[in-house]
């Protein structure tokens, strides 16, 4: 069996593969901010799996990896924050640290062929490439929320118009989920085009995947993005991609 832990911003969720990529377990808990309550956490939540024959432990995080050891939390003032021998102590057995962008597109573009492009909207804009099955090296330097682009007469990061906490506190709304209008699909296709022709000219991808809560209303302003030349897609899964990435990895690592 195989262990994916994906760290998130505001939960950590706990899976349990089969050999086959079946999810046998899940457990999830909220993250906190502090990294010592954080691994207390994290311990006491991984007890259950212990009794498991696990294979591989991969760790999706928010931030650098650094020689599978060294880590900076995109969201957590954690740096260098060792995870790696507290882990070691509870699993015998391989345990990798990858990116939970990377580990997304990794799944998300399995089987797609060429060039894919993973694009996550929600409390900011992050993203991943892979091609045939595997992650870019130029996936580790995407940054694509934070390029200045400008919109209403106002120019500013990408992230700040086009991510769904963007869009949430345009609207005044909870979730941007719950958005259905058509004159706001239009509004919300006109932000995300933004940083899309920069993306298609760098990196040629021939599909981009819109991921997070706007993969969630993809359907609903697919149509009003600008042609170029691509096709874009929605996620398969879009709450669970890292974790399935994560499972993935792991095997493609059983094989080098």
């Amino acid at each position: 069996m195989y262990l994916g832990i994906d760290i998130g911003g505001t939960k950590t969720l706990i899976t349990l593969f089969s050999r086959r990529g079946r999810i046998v377990r899940r457990r999830k808990f909220r993250t906190p901010q502090g990294s010592k309550t954080f691994l207390r956490e994290l311990e006491t939540n991984l007890e259950i799996f212990r009794k498991r024959k696990v294979r591989a432990v991969v760790v999706a995080i928010p931030g650098v990896v650094q020689k599978n050891y060294s880590i900076k939390f995109g969201n957590r003032n954690w740096e260098n924050f060792d995870l790696l021998n507290p882990l070691k102590k509870l699993f015998d057995c391989p345990i990798w640290f990858e990116n939970d962008a990377n580990l997304a597109v990794l799944y998300e573009s399995y089987r797609i062929p060429g060039r894919s492009v993973f694009l996550t909207f929600s409390t900011g804009i992050g993203g991943g490439i892979a091609e045939n099955n595997r992650i870019l090296p130029e996936s580790n330097k995407f940054e694509p929320g934070h390029k200045k682009y400008q919109y209403r007469d106002k120019i500013n990061e990408w992230e700040d118009i086009a991510a769904a906490s963007a869009i949430e506190n345009f609207y005044h709304v909870d979730k941007a989920t719950d958005l259905r209008k058509k004159e706001i699909m239009e509004d919300i296709a006109k932000r995300i085009a933004l940083g899309l022709p920069d993306i298609v000219k760098k990196y040629k991808p021939d599909t981009i995947i819109l991921g997070g809560p706007m993969g969630r209303i993809f359907r609903l302003y697919v149509d009003y993005l600008p042609d170029l030349g691509i096709k874009y897609r929605r996620p398969k899964r879009p709450n669970e991609s890292v974790a399935y990435g994560c499972y993935l990895y792991a095997k493609q690592k059983e094989k080098e």
